[in-house]
């Protein structure tokens, strides 16, 4: 197989196998919200998918064909369930496609298992993967950093740490020049001055499909210092065995493991205001009941659909909400 092939995949999953392999990997929801979204959301919908599915969903379907990948890992479980029905449409056309499974009871030996499955594909030894493994985590203490320059220094925006924390789900599929890209990022951010704003917003669920957001919220001087999920795909928590480390990932399992890391970097980041976001025909819709009713803050709830800036009446949702935040 060829050493620089692109290996394509739905949500963060042990990327370390696939760079142990000598492969690229590449995070498909990254590939698309960043290259003609809209187009590729409504390329899809040519090709029959429907309206009422997920924009990411039909935007990973495009971008998969698109870029002529031949290898797409599906994270099937711990994920989206519709990954089910894209995976087949994808191996209709040919591609290659490999399950990975986040066990829904956190199972240590199940997870350990799957891990140890992709080894074999992918064809690599367990010491392989734990050595790329520990450059990673070398690079994770640095995207630490960074992140406590967004809530302790107040030196970076929440979309700068967004970007940061996303893109390490697959380190931009080069970790070298990630690394060098990001010590230069932390010196310069390093010697400014601290941002001024009014409120410190939390950010919970899945990255969102708006584009501004995060702008908008500065024009009302408020800063975004805590990332959910963006961090979840950081992998902070630098466990020194591989099982452990996703095993502590709390995206793909239930949303109690989620409750308790918001509540508790909530307090530590002296939150002011939450924004819960959600995607349109997401069944984690259904957990931001739980995440509102387990937080002790005022809570907003933003839905998004299709990609693109920020429409009117969620600008003025917004804005409402930081008008009560002053009152």
């Amino acid at each position: 197989m060829n050493s620089k092939k692109k290996v394509g995949f739905t949500t963060s999953f042990p990327v370390e196998v696939v760079f142990a392999a000598g492969y690229v990997p590449v995070d498909l929801n990254n590939i698309f919200i960043n290259n003609d979204p809209v187009g590729l959301v409504e390329q899809a919908e040519v090709n029959g998918y429907p309206r009422n599915i997920c924009a990411w969903i039909k935007g990973m379907y495009s971008t998969i064909i698109n870029n002529n990948f031949e290898i797409i890992v599906g994270i099937v479980q711990g994920d989206c369930s519709n990954t089910h029905s894209l995976m087949s449409t994808l191996h209709d056309k040919g591609l290659e496609i490999i399950p990975f499974s986040f066990p829904y009871d956190k199972s240590g030996k199940e997870l350990k298992c799957g891990i140890e499955k992709l080894e074999e594909i992918f064809g690599v030894s367990h010491s392989m993967v734990l050595e790329v493994k520990s450059n990673l985590d070398r690079i994770r203490r640095k995207l630490i950093r960074l992140d406590e320059l967004t809530y302790i220094d107040n030196k970076v925006t929440g979309f700068e740490n967004h970007l940061w924390l996303v893109s390490s789900s697959d380190f931009n599929g080069d970790p070298h020049k990630f690394e060098i890209e990001l010590d230069d990022f932390i010196r310069e951010a390093e010697n400014r001055k601290s941002l001024k704003f009014n409120f410190r917003f939390a950010f919970l669920g899945v990255p969102p499909i708006f584009t501004d957001i995060y702008d908008y919220l500065l024009e009302m001087n408020s800063n975004v210092v805590f990332n959910e999920i963006q961090r979840q795909f950081s992998m902070p928590y630098l466990e020194p065995d591989i099982v452990d480390q996703y095993l502590k990932f709390t995206y793909p399992y239930s949303v109690f493991n989620r409750i308790s890391d918001v509540q508790q970097q909530l307090s530590l980041r002296k939150i002011d205001g939450v924004i819960s976001y959600v995607q349109s025909f997401c069944h984690r819709q259904i957990d931001n009941i739980l995440l509102k009713k387990n937080i002790n803050l005022p809570v907003l709830t933003v839905e998004g659909d299709q990609p693109g800036k920020l429409d009117a009446r969620t600008k003025l949702r917004i804005e409402s909400f930081i008008d009560m935040l002053e009152q």
